[in-house]
């Protein structure tokens, strides 16, 4: 169970705080229940020490913090938490302006940039041969690794993918991002004919039910094996069985397949605006990670093969 305490006990505060984010802001479910998790844990640490959320301070925030380190924490744990529990507060603090903001001043860990860990090309096309057969889920499995790889797509965004949110003619897909964002993805070759395997007679229609269980799963591109919409958990399943069967298990995650998309379209000259329109950033400076990737794998190539780059 998770730490913190009952939801039925979290204070009003925190659902209204919820409700605005799900309602005005438009977070997706996966946010909301970070958000919940977190907020869960700080109102239990609040209560231990007898404090309630108008008692507040900031000392009291900064010594969450360091209980939080305390813990060993990662720090993007720990930032992580300190966003949801300034998100609280701030609210608060605008719905009540009499009522000050204690996280105001409190400074967000800092959290170190790691590179993606991408595949080589090489265990990618091993992974992407690894499902074999041509059972329906065979099918589907292939599939869900082909626009993986093909398309950068996040794992929500795969599985949240209507049959009308495809289409193969012309080689685009419908995606919905962070914020319910839409925007249009090309789909290549291999995804596209991964996508026809699963959609034929031997694919998807083996999977459908004589009966929908819940509204909504008939339009569903992914399928789970009692014909329902795949979740997030299914999918997840279905790229750590192809790692394992490469011996990539633990390198290996949708974000990785993702991770590995835009690192080798940036190898093989790909602009990075296509890039970041392709997965759907924001801001350009979150794609800009993925080119020190391939400045690092630039520089590794080099000092191998020149003569004179290695140091004396």
């Amino acid at each position: 169970m998770d730490p913190g305490v009952d939801d039925a006990l979290l204070p009003i505060e925190v659902e209204e705080l919820l409700t605005w984010l799900r309602v005005e802001r438009g977070r997706s479910s996966n946010t909301l229940a970070a958000y919940r998790h977190d907020l869960r844990a700080y109102v239990a640490w609040l209560r231990e020490r007898g404090v309630d959320l108008a008692g507040v301070s900031e000392s009291d925030i900064e010594a969450y913090v360091g209980h939080l380190k305390g813990l060993e924490r990662a720090p993007s744990s720990v930032k992580r938490s300190l966003v949801s529990v300034r998100s609280l507060h701030r609210f608060l603090a605008v719905e009540d302006e009499a009522r000050p903001d204690p996280s105001a001043e409190v400074a967000v860990p800092h959290v170190p940039r790691g590179l993606p860990k991408a595949l080589s090309e090489a265990d990618v096309g091993r992974l992407l041969e690894s499902v074999v057969g041509d059972s329906a889920v065979a099918r589907r499995d292939r599939a869900i690794l082909e626009v993986l790889y093909g398309t950068g797509l996040r794992i929500s965004e795969l599985v949240g993918l209507s049959l009308a949110d495809v289409d193969l003619e012309a080689g685009l897909l419908r995606a919905f991002g962070k914020g319910s964002k839409e925007r249009i993805v090309p789909v290549g070759r291999y995804a596209s004919a991964a996508l026809v395997a699963w959609l034929a007679d031997g694919g998807r229609p083996q999977l459908t039910p004589e009966r929908w269980a819940r509204r909504g799963d008939a339009e569903a591109l992914l399928l789970n094996t009692r014909g329902g919409r795949l979740s997030r958990q299914g999918a997840w399943g279905a790229v750590r069985k192809a790692g394992e069967r490469v011996g990539l298990a633990d390198r290996l995650s949708p974000h990785v397949l993702r991770h590995s998309c835009a690192t080798h379209m940036l190898d093989h000259g790909a602009d990075i605006r296509t890039v970041q329109e392709l997965l759907g950033h924001a801001s350009i400076s979150t794609t800009q990670v993925y080119t020190l990737v391939s400045t690092e794998r630039l520089w590794s190539v080099y000092r191998a093969a020149h003569p004179r780059a290695a140091l004396a």
